[in-house]
């Protein structure tokens, strides 16, 4: 799996993480797991799921430097998330696979699983698990689900521009971004029938997917994840002590 690179995300906002300001660190991709900051972990299972060319989106200072120590690009970070897709896609092409600095618990496997899961007629995917396997991974963890008839999902934080077509998906992100909490917001966004089908909860998180896709005229698919600890990523305290904790009882 050569083919695709990938991008990480490490921008920050105006002031600061308010997290890694509460650890005293310039960024939470420096947060350290086990000896390693979770940079260089989210690097490392990216160069194991064979992904040679890996780009980080970060300001100037030592996030920036520890990437290149660790054999990324670096690309400076954009204002907002989807405008630092855009710039790294601009950079790379397609397929790209995205990704966060906060993701500290990332397996090469599940990189592998939604690029393999990507359909050939699919121009981009998002893996998102459903409740159920996250509770079975992390009994009793507080995370943010959308529901939908076919489950409650939550994100994962990888998403997969498989190609060049994919790049019109980045100019509705920021609107993605502002809703991902209020998904009747998006659904509403996409015309009545499309509302009415989530309200009254026949709208399947496929189905969703699809119809964005439509709307902008790309194809947009699901790719569920095998393992619920793919939705854990490292935002708050306690979502710190759940890593630790889960690493520590491995």
């Amino acid at each position: 799996m050569s083919g695709p690179a990938a991008l990480v995300l490490a921008g920050t906002r105006p002031g600061g993480d308010p997290f890694a300001n509460e650890l005293a660190l310039p960024h939470k991709a420096l947060i350290e797991l086990e000896g390693e900051t979770l940079l260089a972990r989210v690097v490392g299972a990216l160069h194991a799921a064979g992904i040679e060319r890996v780009l980080v989106s970060c300001a100037s200072g030592p996030v920036a430097d520890l990437a290149c120590k660790l054999g990324a690009e670096v690309i400076p970070a954009e204002a907002g998330p989807s405008a630092s897709v855009a710039a790294g896609f601009d950079r790379a092409g397609a397929p790209l696979l995205v990704t966060t600095s906060d993701h500290g618990l990332l397996k090469s496997a599940w990189v592998r699983e939604i690029v393999e899961g990507t359909g050939e007629g699919c121009d981009l995917s998002v893996m998102l698990a459903e409740r159920a396997r996250v509770e079975a991974a992390v009994p009793g963890s507080k995370r943010t689900y959308l529901r939908f008839a076919d489950g409650h999902w939550s994100g994962c934080n990888l998403f997969y521009l498989r190609t060049p077509a994919a790049r019109r998906a980045l100019d509705i992100w920021s609107m993605v971004e502002a809703d991902r909490k209020r998904p009747w917001r998006i659904a509403a966004r996409l015309g009545p029938a499309t509302l009415v089908s989530m309200l009254l909860g026949r709208l399947t998180m496929s189905e969703a997917l699809e119809r964005l896709g439509r709307k902008i005229g790309v194809s947009a698919c699901l790719v569920p994840a095998s393992d619920g600890l793919a939705a854990v990523d490292i935002d708050k305290q306690a979502d710190l002590d759940l890593v630790r904790a889960l690493l520590a009882a491995r």
